[in-house]
């Protein structure tokens, strides 16, 4: 992991991104100001320190898995279970898969520990790890071999990418509760901030959830190196989005970072390399509360609110038009050169 931190360099480049914005400017001269599109594209820009970003093959992944602290009843009762969430995603009956093909994303989901078996599927990759994890209230949610394992097989999904863009969602029972703990731990913030779905959430359910978290967390309350801690919390498909984003960030290729098991994977990585999220944008699937607070913990907004309770990758899957479309503003449009810059302005006024 050491080599992989060292290959993660810092987008920042002043000279670049004063030629990126002179450049955004003299278009926007004729377009006028497209607002938020601008700085995405001058992120765009860096992220592949270009002054024409341009991007190919982009993959939606979905990392799925089951997580061992869900026997203690959390979740709402009857909901889908991990498999049953795979395989309707797969048979394109979830709208994110839907939208992905759409919009050109390549779709896959992988199963990095689904507790049961699943049966082959050409845009199913096996990758499981083991048949769920423990529950990470009586002990740790995984082995430290198995989460360098999931690692190492999220290094080997991304760097046999063909393109250039990898959007990253996670699926599975639990698994807002386990990137929950995640985030908690290593950002020294309450649970709770990250448990509260919405205002409507009973007091009772919360209350529930929170003493069951807070019974895993007083159980590890002195782990806080960040191998450790996913060890300790879990997530096989936490643990796989870690890998894949650190070989991502070192080929720079851009980071779609879609939910709170995301961002989990997002914070491990970033601790292990902190220009990791320098590739990084995000996007959101649901306004779920928990989900604010980890964009808090990276100073950063979604960049499409829509106001929707989807799955996670919905919102990634929709936020490719916009992303294509930002770096368009440096690719696509035909320059204006200065001097023309002020007879351009009243035509376009007329």
């Amino acid at each position: 992991m050491s080599d992989q931190q060292s290959l993660i360099t810092p987008t920042a480049n002043a000279e670049l991104e004063r030629s990126l914005r002179e450049r955004i400017d003299r278009r926007s001269a004729i377009a006028g100001a497209l607002g938020e599109l601008e700085p995405l594209a001058v992120r765009l820009g860096l992220v592949q320190n270009s002054l024409t970003p341009r991007f190919r093959d982009p993959v939606l992944a979905l990392f799925a898995a089951d997580h061992g602290i869900v026997v203690d009843g959390i979740g709402e009762p009857g909901s889908r279970s991990t498999r049953d969430s795979v395989m309707l995603g797969l048979q394109n009956r979830l709208p994110v898969s839907v939208f992905a093909r759409l919009h050109g994303l390549a779709f896959s989901v992988v199963d990095c520990g689904v507790a049961e078996e699943l049966q082959p599927h050409p845009r199913l990759l096996a990758r499981k790890i083991a048949h769920g994890t423990r529950n990470s209230r009586v002990g740790q949610a995984m082995s430290l071999e198995h989460a360098q394992a999931g690692v190492r097989v999220g290094m080997e999904i991304s760097d046999t990418m063909s393109g250039n863009v990898l959007a990253c969602a996670g699926m599975g029972q639990g698994s807002e509760e386990s990137a929950a703990l995640v985030l908690a731990n290593l950002s020294d913030s309450p649970v709770r901030d990250f448990i509260i779905s919405g205002p409507d959430m009973r007091q009772d359910v919360l209350t529930r959830l929170q003493t069951i978290l807070q019974t895993a967390q007083a159980r590890h309350r002195d782990v806080n190196d960040p191998m450790e801690v996913l060890a300790a919390y879990g997530g096989f498909e936490t643990a796989v989005m870690v890998g894949a984003m650190l070989v991502a960030a070192s080929k720079r290729h851009l980071i779609i970072v879609d939910g709170l098991a995301a961002c989990a994977a997002l914070k491990i990585a970033s601790a292990i390399a902190p220009p990791v999220t320098d590739y990084a944008v995000f996007c959101r699937s649901n306004s779920h509360r928990g989900l604010d607070e980890a964009l808090a913990l990276f100073h950063a907004s979604a960049l499409l609110e829509l106001g929707m309770e989807g799955a996670d990758g919905t919102g990634a899957s929709l936020a490719w038009p916009l992303i294509r479309s930002a770096a368009a503003l440096l690719t696509d449009l035909n320059d204006v050169e200065p001097g023309q810059m002020a007879a351009a302005a009243p035509a376009a006024a007329g």
